[in-house]
């Protein structure tokens, strides 16, 4: 139950987050007159983070569902290997990610 409310949670914060790294992004073009807010909205690591973070989780989770689906009912082994491989996912993206910022 935690992970089809985690997925369609999760699914719905990134297209949110997604739409306001688009959005801000177009305030990003025309070299004058950008507005502040849209300039640290855009590079807020908090928000790049959280991308990082529900995106892993959610395409893991994704794949889970589809070995489910495919047949392999051990689905208590599946939540535990899914959530070990998607924060070991994640810590290695914030790591690069933190690297190069």
């Amino acid at each position: 139950m935690f992970i089809w409310l985690f997925h369609r949670l999760s699914g719905l914060t990134l297209i949110f987050l997604i739409g306001i790294k688009i959005f801000t992004g177009f305030y990003l073009l025309p070299a004058d007159n950008r507005p502040d807010w849209a300039l640290s909205l855009h590079r807020h690591p908090v928000i790049d983070v959280l991308i990082i973070v529900l995106f892993t989780f959610h395409s893991i989770y994704g794949i889970r569902t589809v070995i489910i689906d495919l047949g392999l009912r051990k689905e208590k082994m599946l939540f535990w290997v899914s959530n070990v491989v998607a924060a070991l996912v994640a810590v290695g993206l914030i790591c690069w990610y933190v690297r190069f910022l």
